[in-house]
């Protein structure tokens, strides 16, 4: 159980995704803060990461093992696929 609101995350999560943002950008990519959840980051790649095969590693081994380094080591990040922003219950 994450021990902090999603209104005290939000600030820290944001952080997160600025420290990642230019790495991603390099690739000609962006990503964009979704939603917070319960504890669960909600995320979306833009850019040349849309289709791209190496996305989930992005979303897993770039941005979720950040924030669970640097916010929670239970945090979870989730991938919203474009078209979703409003279906967050359905992922999975």
């Amino acid at each position: 159980m994450i021990p902090f609101t999603d209104e005290e995350l939000q600030p820290a999560v944001e952080g997160v995704i600025e420290k990642v943002k230019p790495s991603i950008k390099l690739d000609g990519g962006d990503i964009k803060l979704i939603a917070i959840k319960d504890g669960v980051v909600y995320v979306q790649l833009q850019g040349a990461c849309v289709g791209c095969g190496s996305a989930g590693t992005t979303i897993k081994f770039g941005v979720e093992r950040q924030m669970k380094t640097l916010i929670h080591p239970e945090i979870r990040v989730m991938s919203v696929p474009h078209g979703w922003e409003d279906k967050l219950d359905q992922l999975g």
